[in-house]
């Protein structure tokens, strides 16, 4: 069978197989006007509103034949959900924009739609548009709105010295499945399914904002690099002790001795990582499944990572970052 690429369909070619596509899932609830007009059009919902978006750039987020497009898709709209977990909303529209060289086939197209309905319908959150264009690599990027049903969203900036640290979830399986892929080792199956088909944490994080707590971030670029983008805008400190930190058991049995580094640095975990007082760690544990794995501290200390004497432990790298040094 001939392959046909987005070059040979066009632009509005393009837009209409992915108009199909999005028409022949489940209608979703409050659009008035989606893909075919200059804008989506939907009926606001009750609460606050927040707003995220994030982009997959080939060659920095993915390699092409490392990845099914069906699991990139799941990935473009999973990282946008665990934005949108952390501040404790509700998810509700997206719009995708496709950037791609014209030799891309159609069938890619598809399968990562077929990605992006899976993980939409699993969320109840509404495709409703979105671009295409021309470009000299892959670029997905999705934008997500929801609403938050709380006079006040959780924010980085609620931690207070004395707090407890905690996360959900269990860490660094999705960094063991990128070492993995990278270095063309045979996968794992639940390493591979923690990097490119991730868990976001919608429900825990609704259930941390009704049990009253206050600071909360998703762990995407890594615990240590979360946690000290946390402690930074609520201007404190953090002190983690190494045995109690989460780290996957699937990673533990690959990697060994590596695996708490990976789970402390490796990032794109998307579980989330959240401070309060005992007495609301209390209220959360009927709720919310979490590890306690720390206190936070006077902002002096920083953030720090301590044996099960309190003795610091150093640590090659905090996470990852944008323009850093590879």
């Amino acid at each position: 069978m001939a392959v046909i690429t987005v070059g040979e369909l066009g632009e509005f070619g393009l837009i209409d197989h992915i108009n199909g596509l999005v028409s022949a899932a489940s209608p979703f609830e409050g659009v008035v006007l989606g893909i075919g007009d200059d804008t989506a059009c939907w009926r606001p919902r009750l609460g606050l509103e927040v707003a995220t978006t994030d982009s997959l750039v080939e060659g920095v987020h993915f390699l092409i034949g490392l990845a099914a497009p069906e699991e990139l898709g799941w990935k473009a709209l999973a990282v946008n959900l665990s934005d949108v977990a952390a501040m404790g909303g509700v998810p509700g529209y997206a719009l995708v924009s496709l950037a791609l060289p014209p030799h891309t086939p159609v069938e890619w197209v598809t399968g990562l739609y077929r990605g992006l309905l899976d993980i939409a319908r699993t969320f109840g959150v509404g495709i409703v548009g979105g671009d295409v264009h021309s470009a000299s690599q892959i670029v997905v990027t999705a934008a997500l709105w929801g609403t938050i049903n709380a006079p006040e969203p959780l924010a980085r900036s609620g931690a207070r010295a004395g707090d407890r640290i905690a996360v959900t979830g269990t860490l660094g399986a999705s960094a063991g499945g990128l070492r993995l892929l990278k270095e063309g080792r045979p996968v794992y199956g639940p390493l591979r399914e923690a990097h490119l088909r991730p868990r976001p944490q919608i429900e825990s994080g609704q259930g941390l904002l009704r049990r009253g707590v206050k600071a909360a971030i998703d762990i995407s670029d890594g615990l240590l690099a979360d946690l000290g983008h946390l402690c930074q805008s609520s201007g404190v400190g953090a002190s983690v002790v190494a045995e109690m930190v989460p780290v996957d058991p699937n990673l533990s049995e690959v990697f060994g001795s590596d695996a708490l580094a990976l789970a402390l640095s490796g990032g794109e975990d998307y579980q989330l990582l959240f401070t309060a007082p005992s007495n609301i760690m209390e209220k959360v544990q009927a709720e919310v499944p979490f590890t306690d794995i720390g206190e936070v501290t006077e902002r002096g200390n920083g953030v720090e990572v301590v044996d099960a004497s309190g003795q610091p432990i150093a640590l090659p790298q905090n996470g990852w970052q944008h323009f850093g040094p590879r």
